[in-house]
């Protein structure tokens, strides 16, 4: 259950990261090799079918599609070292960080080389890893699997009579939501500017970065100045 309800900036940032997953997500299966960056269930899949049929070359591709996911996981949690969503933690370095792989991806993708899918899985290892709970709900931002199955299973309460978590609910249609409006601007983004289309979910990475900065900057101001204490410039620098 929802231990309360979920703040506009959780809501908000949750919706912008799966639009973000989703762009990502369609890219990859429009792409080169027409496989999932943002999740690994299939590539996991393709490694052991790649190893069963003998095609070395294209099992280390898979495996090094892994890697790089667990290396951004690895890079998320030494930045911001808790698994639960909380204001005041290390998000903006983290969403940058982020925004730098993508454009970085979208270059190499270009360029016909395979460092793209590496940069672009660990550029969504790093968001996936970025919070994994809020309030005792279990939040991912770059798969649906989990969030389908919790929706699917409160349908199933609801046609039995039972009572459901409401404010779960809508964090979760949100968050698919934002996944799914995603997966429509990344096909319609390739169709017409191929591996470029890469550079909006940079951009909204870097830009939800900022925003978050400010908003931890301006929440922080306002407790110094209900606490009397230091100027905004101070706080800031």
């Amino acid at each position: 259950m929802l231990h309360q309800k979920a703040p506009v900036w959780i809501m908000l940032g949750g919706m912008l990261l799966t639009c973000s997953a989703g762009c990502i997500n369609a890219v990859g299966f429009l792409g080169l090799h027409h496989q999932a960056i943002t999740h690994l269930s299939g590539t996991v899949s393709l490694l052991s079918t790649d190893l069963a049929r003998g095609d070395s070359v294209s099992a280390v591709r898979a495996f090094l599609v892994v890697l790089c996911f667990f290396l951004g996981c690895v890079i998320s949690g030494f930045i911001i070292r808790q698994n639960t969503l909380k204001l005041g933690r290390r998000y903006g370095g983290a969403l940058a960080l982020e925004s730098f792989l993508l454009f970085a991806a979208a270059h190499f993708f270009n360029h016909g080389l395979f460092a793209g899918d590496c940069l672009a899985s660990m550029a969504c290892g790093l968001q996936n890893a970025m919070a994994t709970s809020y309030s005792g709900a279990v939040i991912r931002t770059t798969h649906m699997t989990g969030i389908i199955t919790d929706l699917g299973i409160a349908a199933g309460h609801l046609l039995h009579g039972q009572s459901v978590d409401s404010r779960r609910l809508r964090l979760y249609a949100a968050l698919l939501f934002g996944f799914f409006i995603g997966g429509l601007i990344g096909a319609f983004g390739f169709i017409h500017i191929g591996y470029n289309t890469l550079f909006f979910p940079a951009a909204l990475s870097g830009l939800a970065g900022i925003g978050y900065t400010a908003f931890r900057t301006y929440d922080r101001y306002k407790r110094k100045r209900q606490a009397g204490g230091a100027p905004l410039l101070r706080i800031i620098f």
